[in-house]
């Protein structure tokens, strides 16, 4: 007779907690050179009208990733971001054209500008939940553009027109405004998958799952918010000020017209809300689909339409949600490896 079968030997190490794998470096690869070549390549194989329209599609995936970094992390649905996309336009000009500061320094001014109005305007808009915060956002973007009207030394309903490169060859400011705005892109990615790995963004996630839960572990629930809210708005004065920049000029019904924040939800919606790949993919699609469809008119938006609910209903976690998980580009999910039962792992040195 045989006796009992012994215990298992039980693993020698503890598990290990990982970020990406083999498929994050190979897509990391892949991204880094399509940044190469829309940096080195792009710009002398097209024409100037086709790169203006790529400025554009990297202020979509700015405006996209930024309102995930709201809705998708911080769990702040709003539809009142173009209040700052306006706000980015118009600082862009003044900065530039009365100040006198170089165009590059006023984009980035612009996000400061933005930032500051929008962390008074958190502490008002932060009094509302839900869906009152979603209405109370776009009132917030409508007082922006009726007041913004009210203002002779901002054009009025006129709006305003760009004067800093007066003078400029045109290949040379388009060359330079694309060089910049695919700069500030990378920059804004990399930034929010950043800081999504830190103990802040740790925390912006639990805020986003059970506020209450979040703060009875000592998240500071308000204080996630609050940062949120400004980095996203920041985000989107930083798209704004690169329209005005391409655009060479703003008028109220446009830079502050709703068709922004509906491009930024449908572009995290179709493309995968909550991750930092979502919001890119989701951008060139919308690009795509408004250069082919351009010549349509308004039909363009009922296929828009169309497209983002078979995505609803086909892929619920949008068409990034579609990829295997091992090809995660910017890792941010942790994975738990387990040694096999009895097998002594190799020990793990660092600091």
């Amino acid at each position: 007779m045989t006796g009992p079968t012994p215990p298992a030997t039980p693993p020698t190490t503890a598990p290990t907690v990982t970020r990406g794998g083999r498929g994050s470096w190979a897509g990391g690869g892949a991204m880094l050179l399509v940044v190469v070549l829309l940096a080195a390549v792009v710009p002398y194989a097209v024409t100037l009208g086709a790169l203006s329209s790529l400025v554009m599609l990297f202020a979509l995936v700015i405006l996209g990733t930024t309102w995930n970094l709201l809705a998708g992390y911080g769990g702040m649905v709003s539809v009142g971001q173009q209040a700052y996309v306006g706000v980015g336009g118009y600082a862009l000009i003044q900065l530039a054209d009365a100040v006198g500061a170089p165009p590059w320094a006023a984009v980035l001014a612009a996000g400061l500008v933005g930032a500051a109005i929008a962390l008074p305007t958190s502490y008002l808009v932060f009094r509302l939940a839900g869906g009152y915060f979603a209405i109370g956002t776009w009132v917030v973007a409508e007082v922006f553009r009726l007041v913004t009207m009210q203002i002779d030394g901002l054009g009025g309903g006129a709006g305003l027109s760009l004067s800093a490169f007066r003078g400029t060859d045109p290949v040379e400011r388009v060359a330079f405004v694309y060089w910049f705005a695919l700069a500030l892109m990378v920059a804004v990615v990399l930034g929010t998958c950043l800081l999504m790995r830190s103990r802040v963004g740790l925390g912006l996630t639990a805020i986003r799952d059970d506020r209450v839960a979040a703060s009875s572990l000592g998240v500071a629930v308000d204080r996630g918010r609050r940062l949120v809210y400004v980095a996203g708005s920041a985000g989107a004065a930083l798209a704004g000020a690169l329209i005005a920049l391409s655009t060479l000029g703003v008028t109220p019904g446009s830079i502050y017209s709703v068709n922004w924040t509906a491009a930024m939800i449908f572009i995290v919606v179709v493309g995968g809300i909550g991750t930092i790949e979502g919001p890119i993919v989701g951008a060139v699609l919308y690009w795509v689909l408004q250069q082919a469809l351009a010549p349509l008119g308004t039909w363009y938006l009922v296929v828009l339409g169309a497209v983002a609910v078979a995505v609803v209903l086909l892929a619920p976690r949008g068409l990034w949600g579609l990829a295997p998980a091992r090809f995660e580009l910017f890792p941010l999910t942790h994975h738990v490896r387990r040694p096999a039962v009895g097998a002594t792992a190799p020990p793990v040195t660092g600091r």
